[in-house]
């Protein structure tokens, strides 16, 4: 699968960018065509400010993917869910990520960067590109995600 995503997305605040920049880093080693949303340095910002256009252009399938990172991860994934076809995930351990993406067809992966190491969120951004969507009973709970109420 890893070899169908070729469009990444990826943003964080201030507390993730030092992830976003190493997860970056891999991700163009494997020529991945990345587009980033900011933040540009640890400076102070709102993260809103980057995710906002980030899981925007995710629901518009402008990407394959996305990658936001905030200190706890919950900031960052709560906005993008604001977006009708985004489905952002908390990811902190192997097996949540394995599930987000084969329960949840989560097409954002949300990383708390204060509570996992770098090499962590690598581990688990590759089990996000690699992991299927495995449909079945799965796909008619992902529909009724998307409803309006």
């Amino acid at each position: 699968m890893l070899d169908s995503l070729k469009k990444i997305a990826i943003g964080s605040d201030h507390a993730g960018y030092k992830y976003k920049e190493y997860l970056k880093k891999y991700l163009q080693s494997q020529q991945f065509t990345i587009t980033d949303f900011g933040t540009d340095s640890e400076e102070s910002i709102d993260y809103p400010d980057p995710v906002h256009p980030l899981a925007r252009a995710v629901d518009n399938q402008d990407f394959d993917k996305g990658i936001i990172i905030c200190g706890s991860g919950n900031g960052v994934a709560i906005v993008a869910n604001k977006y009708k076809m985004v489905r952002a995930a908390v990811c902190w351990n192997e097996e949540i990520t394995m599930l987000a993406r084969q329960h949840n067809d989560a097409n954002i992966i949300a990383l708390p960067a204060r509570f996992i190491s770098p090499e962590q969120a690598l581990s688990f951004l590759q089990i996000f590109l690699t992991t299927d969507f495995e449909g079945g009973r799965h796909l008619r709970r992902v529909e009724k995600i998307s409803q309006t109420l």
